[in-house]
Formats: C-alpha cells, structure tokens, sequence
C-alpha cells in the first residue's frame, strides 16, 4: 500500500478533530462576572499561535518537503463561562466551552470551525459530584492532562494529515496516549478520602463494527446494547516537599452488528469488545517534575478512546508509553519529552510504531502571558517489512500564550 492511500484511510481530517483537555499548565485565573445570592459566573481563555516549520521525509520522493505555518499549538484556542449556586444543601455548577481553530480553510474560505468541547452540569454535596452532559471520558484522561508540553507544540505527521491541516497539532496523541474525545455521560465522582478520589461513569458509545460490501456499501447495522463504561481512581500524596499523584483509568464497550454474513477475504467482525487500561504518575519536588505514564488497550483506536468516521476497528492492540521530565527555575521552565505507541493496524490498517521526540522551553512574562519553544521529531516505522509507512517528521514551534 502506497503512502497516497495510507493518507486516505484516514475516516476524518484529523486535524479538525483534535481539541484537547481545558487543562493548562500555564498560569491563569478566570474572571468574575457576577457573584451574589450565593451564585457567580465567571469567564476564562485561552489563545495561542505558532510559527511553525516542518521538514517532512517520507517513502519516496512525492511528500518529501519543507512546510512553514502559522497555526495553534496543541492546545487549542478556546472561551469558556462557569456558573456556580448553592441551593441549601446542593452545590450546582455548569460549565461551556467554545472551542475555535484560527486557520480558514484553503477551499471555503473563511471555514473557521467553532466546537463545543464541554457542555455540563454538576450536582454535588458531601457525597460527591454528578456531571451530566458532555465532557472528556475518563480514560486516558489525567494521561494527557499532566502532559508536560500541554501547552507546547508536538508532533505533526504529515501520514495522518497535520502538517498542511487547519487545525491543532497532536502533542502526544498517538505516541504515548490515544486522546479522551469529549462525550455524552453521566460520571459520578467521590470526595477526596484519605488521598484517593473514584470516578466512574456510562458514556454514549461508539459504533465500532461496520461492515461493508466490496463496493464500500454498508451491510447491517451497528448496536450497542450498553453503554460504554469508564472509569478513573487517583492517589495524591505530599511528602515533607514532595508532591505525587498517581492514577490508573479505564474502559469497556461492546459493539456488535445487525449482519451475521461471512465476507471473503475480509476481517470485518460483527461483534467487538473494545477495552483498556491507562497509568502514570507523576512527582513533583521544588521546580522538578517528573512523569511517567502508560496505556494498553484491544479493539480501539490508538489515536482516540471513540471511533470518529465509524471506521471499521479490529480485535487488536495497540499500547505506549510517555516518559517526562521538566525543571522551573525563575520565570523559565523546560521540558523534555519521549513517547512511543505500538500500534498492531487500528490506526491506518497495517502494524507500526508511532514516536516522538521533544524538548521545549516555557518564559513566563507574566500571569497571562507565556513564550514557547520547541523542537520535536516524530517517526512512523511500518512493521513487519512495510517501509512505505515510514516517516520522519522535524518540526520546529515558535509561539505565545495568553490566558485569562
């Protein structure tokens, strides 16, 4: 298979479907718009760009090029409103957040996406917290949001369509965690009790098992008869001037479709069991912080915990690792980064390896305001002798932060 065709088996434009957690790294504090009779709304932001410059090398000679873009960074650009209310003994919260890329569109002009990453509301009381609406799952979750370089650059292959993309680049998605893709759901959420805290909730699930004839029709339908399980355990604990916090997050779905035919020569299966298992932890002492983390997972995705574009996913594998390092001395923090995900063929159909490299520094002008600089390197290696998948990607990232 040629690197033309890899490129097209990917079911959405992966650069418009990868908004990342409203979790930052980044000094910030919202704004109050209102605070009285035991209710407040407040507002915060976020907004970055990146000058960035790309030396792509790919099999053959038809993509090898360099590529200059002004684009976000990895976190991309958002506007969210809180509100908060004490009814009696209730505590009620909501959240929205509006989500916009900053690059128009090559064929619509000005095709600025706006998306609506979280939608919620929150009932809590001394038993607990219950989100209702959208939000990010809970698997993989605290994997990317203690991400070193959350609000740094990352990796952008050109295989899966980033590098020339209108949207955020990948960070780490796909080389160390696939992404917690925002979802419908009902998650409870316990108190903190002696460190740890529970999380566990049903979310809406993905159609994983799409079958289709040899002339790409669809055959059947997909069904899931329950809903998709996550869940999330965190410990954190200080030690004189240590700080830890660990975590372990997982999921289970089955999906399963109308049609029992037999399709020749095809590995289209009608019932699915999609699960996994995410890890990490991570140290902090003084202006060190160290993290390490981890995922293993069957029948999903490596790129994403759901399945956008329903492609048609296998009973198959795919794990990594993420390991990180940062140091914060006055006004500056750097970061190094390495991650790698195996990935047996759920990504773009054929097994490979999916690695990055990266090495960024932070300068913090003020409470708002952040520089950044980055150099990051990310490598495809096809397994099992499929060198047409191989890539070798040098992107160096230029770029402030403003938060509020």
């Amino acid at each position: 298979m040629n690197n033309n065709k890899l490129a097209k088996r990917m079911f959405v434009p992966l650069a418009l479907a990868t908004a990342v957690a409203a979790v930052s790294q980044t000094a910030s504090a919202e704004i109050v718009l209102y605070d009285n009779d035991d209710t407040t709304f407040s507002t915060d932001g976020y907004i970055n760009a990146f000058y960035v410059n790309s030396k792509v090398d790919r099999a053959g000679d038809n993509f090898d090029r360099r590529q200059s873009r002004v684009k976000m960074g990895f976190l991309p650009n958002y506007i969210g409103f809180n509100m908060g209310k004490q009814a009696g003994d209730l505590k009620l919260g909501a959240r929205a957040s509006f989500w916009v890329t900053i690059n128009d569109s090559d064929d619509n002009g000005t095709g600025t996406d706006i998306d609506v990453r979280q939608f919620y509301g929150t009932v809590g009381s001394d038993w607990g917290e219950v989100l209702i609406g959208k939000d990010f799952g809970l698997f993989a979750r605290s994997n990317i949001f203690l991400d070193e370089l959350l609000t740094s650059y990352g990796q952008v292959s050109d295989t899966l369509g980033l590098v020339d993309g209108g949207g955020v680049s990948f960070g780490n998605i796909g080389t160390g965690y696939p992404y917690p893709f925002p979802n419908a759901q009902i998650t409870y959420r316990s108190p903190v009790m002696n460190g740890f805290r529970i999380a566990a909730g049903i979310l809406d699930p993905s159609d994983t098992t799409t079958r289709k004839d040899a002339a790409g029709n669809d055959l059947g339908k997909s069904y899931q008869k329950n809903p998709r399980f996550e869940s999330e355990v965190t410990y954190q604990v200080e030690l004189g001037e240590t700080k830890i916090y660990s975590w372990v997050n997982g999921m289970h779905q089955t999906s399963s479709n109308t049609d029992r035919s037999d399709i020749a020569g095809d590995d289209q299966s009608s019932k699915l069991r999609s699960k996994g298992v995410g890890y990490g932890v991570q140290v902090k002492h003084g202006g060190m912080s160290l993290t390490a983390s981890g995922f293993k997972a069957k029948g999903i995705n490596g790129l994403f915990t759901n399945n956008p574009g329903k492609a048609n996913l296998r009973d198959i594998d795919s794990r990594g690792y993420l390991l990180q390092g940062s140091y914060k001395f006055g006004a500056n923090r750097i970061a190094l980064s390495t991650g790698r995900t195996r990935d047996d063929g759920n990504v773009l159909g054929n097994a490979a390896h999916y690695k990055t490299r990266g090495a960024a520094y932070f300068r913090t002008i003020n409470d708002n305001l952040t520089l950044v600089a980055e150099y990051n390197q990310f490598d495809i290696d096809g397994r099992k002798g499929n060198s047409a998948m191989d890539e070798k990607t040098r992107t160096m990232a230029l770029g402030a932060v403003l938060t509020w």
